[in-house]
């Protein structure tokens, strides 16, 4: 596929560039180009299966983990490729913090898994580490809640607080970009609009690209929608666009609920 101006760094934050993504043997993403806004939420879409997670994965190289795992393709972050040898990946992972599926706060005070990343860091300045631990917690909207009980074990607190510890953790570390896998699929309703309302006030400050399986969500949410199939691309643009007048019948028979 011929790459067009359209990927270049001082349009998009995050770009993707005839990405191809294996697990062995299996072709998990075809020749995938996308680029994605700053300060944008971007929706994927698609199918349990068709390569959303393993896509998301690709900005902070989670997918580095996995045995037998390899990437053809360039993702670029600012215009830089982020799969060179001499990008320290334990840096790009401050630059692009994550939220996982599950709410996943360690087993220590409510403080102290919000300073975890500040400290991993090595800074040891209590005052830097105090004001930067609240000013997280506020943009997570959970400090009017725990203000007074940071030394309480994050694990006694509800799954939607928890994740928003999680959220906070994240963002206490000051990253530019928020990857975020499903974060809300194991909340109950109300604490899924907290975090829904959460996630419209970050993209004021933050890039933020998020899987989800909820069409409402991905519509309520994101400015823009990438839908994904079997490990393609098949459409991608303005979410509300792309939910009223898709341009594909793959996708429309997705988003009508006829598969998936």
């Amino acid at each position: 596929m011929e790459k067009t101006a359209a990927y270049r760094k001082d349009v998009y934050k995050i770009e993707a560039i005839d990405v191809n993504a294996f697990y062995g043997q299996f072709h998990a993403l075809k020749g995938i180009n996308l680029g994605m806004e700053e300060n944008a939420v971007t929706a994927l879409i698609g199918p349990s299966g068709c390569g959303k997670s393993t896509f998301l994965r690709l900005f902070n190289r989670m997918n580095d983990y996995i045995d037998e795992f390899r990437m053809k393709g360039q993702i670029r972050i600012d215009g830089n490729k982020i799969y060179n040898s001499y990008i320290e990946v334990e840096q790009l992972r401050k630059y692009v913090g994550m939220v996982f599926q599950k709410p996943n706060p360690f087993p220590k005070s409510i403080f102290d898994n919000v300073a975890y990343g500040l400290r991993i860091q090595g800074i040891r300045d209590k005052k830097l580490i105090s004001e930067r631990v609240e000013k997280a917690l506020k943009q997570a909207d959970l400090w009017s809640e725990v203000k007074d009980n940071l030394k309480k074990s994050a694990l006694a607190l509800s799954g939607g607080q928890q994740q928003r510890v999680c959220i906070a953790r994240t963002l206490a570390v000051e990253p530019s970009i928020i990857l975020m896998d499903e974060p809300t699929s194991a909340l109950d309703p109300i604490s899924t609009a907290r975090i829904e309302d959460l996630i419209f006030q970050l993209k004021t400050e933050y890039t933020i690209v998020i899987v989800t399986h909820n069409m409402q969500q991905a519509g309520r949410l994101s400015d823009k929608t990438a839908f994904f199939y079997m490990g393609e691309l098949i459409e991608h643009g303005p979410t509300k666009e792309l939910f009223t007048n898709p341009k594909h019948d793959r996708t429309e028979n997705y988003i009508s609920g006829r598969f998936g």
